[in-house]
């Protein structure tokens, strides 16, 4: 551990993050070993981007790690190509999801979602599903949901509990440990400027980052508390608490500022 791991400690556990989810495109995974969070779960950026077999399973071994894997991308296809299922180690869980267009081919963007969550998870059952775009697809499997933080979240999980949903309800929310406005605009104001009830409010044209001001500067703000977690690490708490009291019963970082910025 780094020696200022008391300090990153007190911070995080202030935001009350339970995972922090990285981007192997953008970090050394390796340097996640620091993060004194329960577990770490590791985004799909492509094949080229995939952790190698000694890392996943030292990573492994100072905690619980969850490697994303497309069903519909070859190499974890379960019901074609599923070579790359036997190179995750035994002590890496998963995340099931459909897989993002940018990074499966045509023809892997064609096949059925549906069947192949369900034999996926036959075969990895303690698996969280990723929700966004088969959300009706990921509910019916009753796997731990694994959703993206909105404006609607509570309401939505508030919904499903009382419905009788008693399965685990994972959020992942683009984390920014800061109240500096531009700081926030600079990490998460491209991101939540593609929400589609966002860009209907932004003007047309406007800045996303820190440049931006007036009319768009109020709206990238706003949607950055809407659809992220940002502020102070207690205003973090504050927010991270009220997802568990909605019934949410584990909440997952992203550091959009870098992971260094978790490792401070």
């Amino acid at each position: 551990m780094l020696k200022n791991t008391a300090t990153r400690a007190t911070a995080l556990e202030a935001a009350g993050l339970d995972a922090v989810a990285i981007k192997p495109a953008e970090c050394t995974v390796s340097d996640a070993v620091d993060l004194p969070v329960e577990t770490v779960a590791i985004d799909y950026e492509g094949r080229a981007h995939l952790p190698d077999f000694d890392t996943l399973e030292a990573l492994a071994e100072s905690g619980a790690v969850r490697l994303t894997t497309p069903v519909r991308a070859d190499g974890f296809d379960p019901l074609g190509d599923d070579s790359l299922v036997p190179t995750i180690p035994d002590g890496v869980d998963r995340v099931l999801v459909a897989g993002h267009a940018a990074y499966l081919t045509e023809a892997e963007q064609t096949r059925s979602v549906a069947p192949r969550l369900g034999a996926a998870l036959e075969r990895a059952p303690d698996a969280w599903v990723g929700t966004e775009s088969v959300e009706r697809i990921a509910m019916a499997t009753g796997a731990t949901q694994y959703d993206l933080l909105s404006r609607t979240t509570e309401r939505e999980v508030r919904a499903v509990r009382a419905a009788g949903f008693d399965g685990d309800i994972v959020v992942y929310a683009p984390t920014v440990l800061t109240a500096d406005e531009d700081a926030v605009l600079d990490a998460v104001g491209a991101y939540v400027s593609r929400r589609r009830p966002v860009a209907r409010a932004l003007p047309d044209g406007a800045p996303t980052d820190a440049s931006a001001t007036g009319r768009a500067r109020e709206v990238l703000l706003a949607a950055a508390e809407d659809y992220a977690l940002v502020g102070t690490a207690d205003a973090v708490g504050t927010q991270t608490a009220a997802l568990r009291e909605a019934g949410v019963t584990t909440v997952a970082g992203y550091p959009a500022r870098g992971l260094e910025s978790f490792l401070e």
